[in-house]
């Protein structure tokens, strides 16, 4: 059967990027110089790309570029595991983005959950984690300052709070929830997210000495994270 120009383009994209002609991370050619080298119309580059970032193959920046995508990272749900140890798992050099660290007056549906009285403070930050410089979590965090006094002193571009706050807290339970949502523009911007790319979001809550320690938020990009788990039934 004779091949469509789309899938020629595609075929010659997927087979370099398989090749390792083009490494993950490499900006690909525009769709202006594919049109110029196989001849053919935008329409038809932009399905073949489209197909490709379908498939987890290359990642489009609206006004930036198309990227030949990262290895998809992978995360273990039923594990409370620090994301760097995960990271240097696979070989992987991870970096953070500190964006928030300070005190803030808990609302009302924080004060439900940490059983705080009106007027109480919680600890605040958010933190983006990148594998190789690429965007894989955005951390929103509430910290329950009883159980963590010095949070507000830890360098968390150094070390993640996970890592902090398992030393401090000892974990008692955990809990966590996930769902499919639309990221906040803000951190679709730092994540470097398409307007219509779906994240996962993680909701983590952890306790320690009888009293709830943390609540989490974690955004993961749904073209370059999947979520694990694995149990053994108790019946077994």
């Amino acid at each position: 059967m004779t091949e469509s120009p789309y899938q020629a383009i595609k075929r010659s994209i997927a087979d370099g990027i398989a090749s390792r002609r083009y490494s993950a991370g490499q900006v690909l050619p525009s769709e202006h110089e594919l049109c110029r080298t196989f001849g053919v119309a935008r329409m038809t580059v932009n399905r073949a790309m489209r197909e490709l970032a379908a498939e987890n193959l290359v990642r489009r920046v609206p006004g930036v570029g198309t990227f030949v995508a990262e290895p998809v990272a992978q995360s273990g749900l039923v594990e409370l595991r620090n994301i760097a140890d995960e990271i240097a798992e696979r070989g992987h050099r991870h970096s953070a983005q500190v964006f928030a660290l300070g005190t803030l007056v808990a609302d009302e549906v924080a004060r439900a959950l940490f059983a705080l009285p009106a007027g109480a403070a919680l600890y605040h930050s958010a933190i983006l984690h990148c594998e190789n410089g690429t965007p894989i979590q955005y951390e929103d965090r509430l910290v329950n300052p009883a159980l963590a006094p010095d949070y507000l002193r830890q360098d968390f571009a150094r070390m993640t709070p996970n890592e902090y706050l398992v030393q401090v807290a000892p974990v008692q339970e955990v809990a966590h929830t996930v769902q499919a949502v639309a990221a906040p523009p803000d951190i679709a911007r730092h994540m470097g997210l398409a307007p219509s790319e779906p994240c996962l979001l993680v909701t983590r809550r952890t306790w320690s000495r009888d009293r709830l320690a943390a609540f989490t938020k974690l955004y993961y990009p749904g073209s370059r994270f999947v979520l694990t788990g694995r149990f053994v039934p108790s019946n077994r």
